[in-house]
């Protein structure tokens, strides 16, 4: 049964669109409330109604997991907000988590067509309004399973990566286990982006999702160190496995001072603010410095979440350092936007170039240096060139690195013949996750460093793919 009465096709372009209501600014940096609320069923409806239907739908192409999103979306316009729940379903195992965090303005909505005259269409509001949709009204539903084949598969890490991989491969009647380092699953969901951006009770949700479809999970279970992907595959009966194990090696600048007490980095600072809920502290066991005057360098979506963070723990200044100008940051524009908006303070084309303490080894200031865009680099972004004489200092108490992250070396070094890259990158097809040793898959930030959610899930569904692939035929 449909919500409401299907909304009529509006004329191309009358219709703007819908925006999302959220918390005030001055409110929500007193809380760690999620600050959009997300769309009502009308607004959905309205939302929905200014879709096209372009029969070569290029937002499809857009998409990672390839969500038929024409279809969900005319779904949501005739009230069917269950069966487009269950549309996304088919290819996105974790839509509220993507409908959230996805950095859709660079990819389903980017391509819309409507987007070419006017705005696109809401595609991860639609998707997050969906998926909550059919989670809050106690209508999630396991979709048909496969008979069993036989055959086990290991997969190393509850990320992204591998929960899309096990989601993919247990409806294949695959016989499935998770085995995740830390306490709580979710990977980079769990201990890394903030309740305020993605609630935890929501990913523990999309985990039990996954569970119920029949998939295994195996908690502080440190593949690498209480046992190795050799031991699975040859003494613990799985038939092959996959590396998700994400890129959680955080990178400093080592640069005078980095050492000093005070000085995070954002790997750090996030998992204890999360995962193990410092904000709730005593409440909770974990502590973390409640600094008055915090400085985060960098300026991608983990900088911003980390500035936030800070903002929200108390500090009555927290500055962002970026060494580039705001059109360069690799944050997403919705992230930069509510970050201005909870008064960060951004100070952009600079450098931090050491970090000066007291006597007691405390982090008090950071020497910056003013930068000027020079000539695109490597990255096709403008290098940052020093100016001259410009250095200042700021005041500080804590300092948050965010300057990214590399990959998680533990597997790759007890795995003999898992070949690397220079960067310890695990090596792997892109288009299948087959690595170098036989009957192992990778994909993700292991494989390609530092990305998306997404990215993540759609290396996952590609190693689904191939792994049922090798499992039916024993073919490498």
């Amino acid at each position: 049964m449909p919500f409401t009465s299907p909304s009529p096709r509006p004329k191309v372009g009358s219709i703007p669109r819908q925006p999302m209501p959220e918390q005030p600014p001055q409110v929500r940096i007193k809380n760690f409330k999620e600050v959009p609320y997300g769309l009502t069923p009308d607004l959905a409806i309205l939302e929905a109604s200014r879709c096209i239907q372009c029969k070569n739908p290029a937002c499809v192409k857009g998409c990672p997991v390839e969500v038929q999103i024409p279809e969900f979306i005319d779904l949501v316009r005739q009230g069917k907000f269950i069966e487009a729940a269950r549309k996304i379903k088919e290819t996105n195992a974790l839509p509220a988590v993507c409908g959230r965090v996805c950095p859709q303005e660079e990819q389903c909505e980017m391509p819309c067509v409507l987007g070419k005259k006017y705005q696109p269409v809401a595609i991860g509001r639609l998707e997050r309004f969906v998926a909550d949709f059919e989670r809050v009204t106690g209508n999630v539903a396991i979709p048909e399973i496969a008979p069993p084949t036989g055959k086990r598969v290991a997969i190393v890490g509850a990320g992204p990566a591998g929960l899309t991989v096990a989601g993919d491969l247990v409806k294949l009647g695959h016989d499935v286990t998770i085995f995740e380092a830390l306490h709580k699953p979710g990977g980079v969901l769990m201990y890394g982006i903030p309740e305020f951006r993605l609630p935890k009770d929501i990913v523990q949700s999309e985990v039990d999702y996954i569970r119920s479809l029949g998939v295994k999970l195996e908690c502080n279970a440190v593949i690498g160190k209480s046992i190795t992907i050799d031991e699975l595959l040859n003494e613990e009966g799985f038939h092959t496995c996959f590396i998700g194990t994400g890129a959680g090696l955080p990178y400093f600048m080592n640069i005078p001072g980095e050492n000093l007490i005070g000085i995070y980095s954002a790997n750090e600072y996030l998992t204890r603010a999360n995962l193990m809920k410092a904000y709730l502290f005593p409440e909770a066991d974990t502590p973390l410095t409640r600094g008055r005057h915090v400085a985060v360098v960098g300026g991608g979506n983990v900088a911003m979440d980390a500035a936030r963070t800070a903002m929200r723990m108390g500090a009555e200044k927290v500055y962002v350092v970026y060494r580039r100008s705001k059109k360069e940051m690799p944050a997403r524009i919705e992230e930069i936007h509510h970050a201005e908006e909870e008064g960060i303070d951004f100070h952009l084309l600079t450098n931090p170039l050491r970090f000066l303490g007291n006597d007691e080894a405390w982090v008090t200031e950071i020497e910056c240096q003013r930068m000027e865009l020079g000539e695109p680099d490597s990255s096709g972004r403008r290098r940052p060139v020093p100016i001259k004489g410009s250095e200042f200092r700021l005041p500080v108490d804590t300092v948050v690195m965010s300057i990214g992250n590399g990959a998680n070396p533990l597997v790759p070094a007890t795995t003999p013949g898992l070949d690397t890259n220079k960067w310890g990158n695990i090596l792997a097809d892109q288009e299948t996750g087959k690595t170098s040793k036989k009957g192992v898959f990778a994909g993700g930030d292991i494989v390609i460093g530092a990305a998306t959610v997404i990215l993540a899930m759609g290396a996952g569904r590609k190693a689904a793919a191939a792994m049922h692939e090798y499992l039916m035929s024993g073919t490498w």
